[in-house]
């Protein structure tokens, strides 16, 4: 499957729309071949108590890195927009920089579905998902 967006225009795009997604300085690592690996770094105020990362963060790096390999295969329409998510939490996850891998299952021409590994760095995942994004008309 070919990507049609650089992981720098893709990370562009999200940055551009999403203004949380620049003030927690998320990073597109790479895109292609259906799949997409983005990075959270590191900050103290992703914890929640236990000193393990929250939750929210977690489904913000699943959401983010479906976002991305959506933008990368199918062009520039930010209106794709998150259909559906189902989490399953296998661990809890260190206090280190995430990172989310996103892999198209299926892409249509009205929907994409995918599934998630998300973690810290140098760990076992943190969490599994899948999800939909719609996505927008030609």
């Amino acid at each position: 499957m070919d990507n049609l967006l650089s992981a720098e225009r893709v990370e562009a795009i999200i940055h551009a729309g999403l203004p949380e997604a620049e003030a927690i300085r998320v990073r597109v690592e790479s895109v292609g071949n259906g799949q997409a690996s983005i990075r959270i770094p590191f900050s103290p105020r992703m914890l929640r108590p236990g000193e393990r990362v929250s939750g929210p963060t977690l489904f913000a790096a699943i959401d983010t890195a479906m976002y991305a390999v959506v933008l990368a295969h199918i062009g520039e329409k930010p209106m794709a927009v998150t259909s559906d998510i189902n989490l399953h939490f296998l661990r809890a996850c260190a206090p280190r920089d995430i990172i989310a891998e996103a892999r198209i299952l299926k892409l249509g021409k009205r929907l994409a579905v995918m599934s998630v590994s998300v973690g810290a760095v140098d760990e076992p995942p943190a969490v599994h998902a899948t999800g939909s994004y719609s996505l927008p008309p030609d």
